[in-house]
């Protein structure tokens, strides 16, 4: 029997989960929450997923849009067993007493705090600590990226810091409404940035400090990295334990792959669909051993990286599969995402 799983927001993350839920075997979508009409509620039903409002107050602007709704929130957490919760950030105290009162597991995305649930989950890093809890969050699209590298490194060689900048896309590309147009933005003025703090909430042992500026571009995040390990080793053997993960796509400039445009070329050549990129894209001809130090350059997708991390989730919460490589393994085939 597969785990049934609600979508609460259907918007950037939420409509990119729902259909990778849908591609694997041990789980179906029975409904999907939009607080108002759109586009993206009238394609969600032509994929025959069944439409519920955030509340009774919007089912009034769905029906005088002719868009069919099945109910509110509540009624789909009746026939829930977890759901997965894309809304904005802050809302989450709120839905998690809902999501308690019916009994349904909950997961939350980075745009919550990691105190909403006392449990930040990545894939490869923690899957065995997430095996039966009731929540968790989903760290956001960076933290996910710096965890997948620096979680590899730390197992290799050990890490004994990272300084990392983050050079952050300003919005996804459908949002009219988010500038700089013609800025960078130090975001925030005030070091450090909240994404070490993140990734300690997952790995906790890892010395990390952030710096994030805020660009004019809307494609993809791209990272700078210098990591001082604990083990000396050779470039090519960190490339060798990049080349191992399953979650990590090395490029290279060789191939004119040198930018973020080129890498999202490469996912919509890849026949990924809407052209996401769920793994890290590091240049491998980045990766450099300077005076000791490890340096490289990676771009993470913000819009699609964290997707199968939500499917993990999902499967270690209900406790489908128990070990985390072979969950991991089971949604990225199921994604069709083969890498390196």
């Amino acid at each position: 029997m597969k785990t049934k799983v609600a979508i609460n927001g259907y918007g950037t993350i939420g409509k990119r989960v729902a259909d990778a839920v849908c591609a694997q075997e041990d789980m179906e979508i029975v409904g999907i929450v939009k607080t108002r009409p759109s586009f993206e509620a009238r394609i969600a039903l032509e994929k025959g997923f069944d439409i519920f409002t955030a509340s009774k107050e919007n089912i009034e602007e769905f029906k005088k849009s002719k868009i069919e709704v099945s109910g509110t929130l509540e009624d789909l957490l009746k026939n829930a067993d977890i759901v997965v919760d894309a809304t904005p950030g802050d809302t989450g105290e709120e839905y998690k007493k809902l999501y308690e009162k019916h009994g349904v597991k909950g997961i939350w995305q980075g745009g919550e705090e990691h105190e909403l649930t006392g449990f930040s989950f990545n894939s490869e890093a923690n899957y065995n600590e997430a095996l039966g809890r009731d929540f968790a969050r989903v760290v956001s699209c960076n933290t996910t990226g710096l965890v997948r590298v620096l979680y590899s490194l730390d197992n290799a060689f050990g890490v004994k810091k990272a300084r990392v900048t983050l050079m952050r896309r300003s919005a996804d590309p459908n949002d009219i409404k988010t500038g700089p147009i013609n800025a960078l933005i130090p975001d925030p003025i005030k070091l450090p940035s909240h994404h070490g703090p993140d990734v300690n909430s997952i790995l906790p042992d890892i010395d990390i400090t952030t710096m994030a500026v805020k660009t004019s571009t809307t494609l993809m995040h791209l990272h700078a990295l210098n990591v001082e390990l604990k083990k000396t080793c050779t470039e090519d053997e960190i490339i060798n334990v990049f080349e191992k993960r399953p979650r990590i796509r090395l490029v290279s400039s060789k191939d004119r792959i040198k930018s973020t445009a080129e890498a999202m070329e490469l996912a919509k050549d890849l026949g990924r669909p809407r052209g996401d990129m769920w793994e890290n894209v590091v240049w491998k001809d980045s990766i450099v051993i300077n005076k000791g130090e490890l340096y490289f350059f990676q771009a993470i997708h913000q819009e699609s990286d964290v997707v199968p991390e939500n499917v993990d989730a999902i499967r270690a919460m209900v406790e489908l599969e128990k070990n985390g490589e072979r969950s991991i393994l089971k949604t990225n085939r199921a994604l069709g995402l083969h890498v390196n």
